[in-house]
């Protein structure tokens, strides 16, 4: 009788050595699932914080452009800084980076625009935007930059 009251203290230590292996295994796994998403993060926020700094430079190259003196139009030194803003979107896409639609006429959206004016003087039920004042971009899909828009009715 004394060998099976040894046996059971055996039998009930591999059990309890069993759990708490499977216990660690268990830890161990949501662990390694939590340092990933952390490094998926860290790695996402850097990106973004690189992307949020470079913006500023893409839209004074814009301004640029857009003002570029009638007689510099057929300029190839004015045509090639032109082609910057479509060699940095393309990049930029390259990372998953997009403009959002802010163009006159687009209905506005709170989660993607930002109205910085309203014209109060229309009449209308929808609220479209009338003019883009600075670009906004998405990062995967989520708003990094809201587009700053002004806003009538239609």
């Amino acid at each position: 009788m004394a060998k099976s009251k040894q046996q059971d203290d055996l039998q009930q230590q591999i059990a309890d050595l069993t759990l708490d292996l499977q216990r660690t295994r268990a830890d161990f796994e949501n662990y390694r699932k939590r340092m990933e998403a952390e490094k998926a993060f860290a790695r996402d926020s850097g990106q973004s914080s690189a992307i949020l700094k470079l913006l500023p430079v893409i839209d004074n190259i814009e301004r640029a452009i857009a003002h570029t003196p009638a007689e510099l139009a057929d300029n190839k030194w004015a045509q090639g800084i032109a082609g910057l803003v479509k060699n940095l979107e393309k990049s930029l896409e390259a990372l998953n980076v997009k403009r959002i639609e802010a163009t006159p006429g687009t209905a506005f959206n709170p989660e993607l625009h930002e109205a910085i004016q309203f014209d109060e003087d229309t009449t209308g039920e929808q609220e479209v935007i009338a003019e883009e004042l600075q670009a906004g971009y998405t990062l995967n899909g989520t708003p990094m930059r809201h587009a700053m828009v002004k806003v009538t009715r239609k």
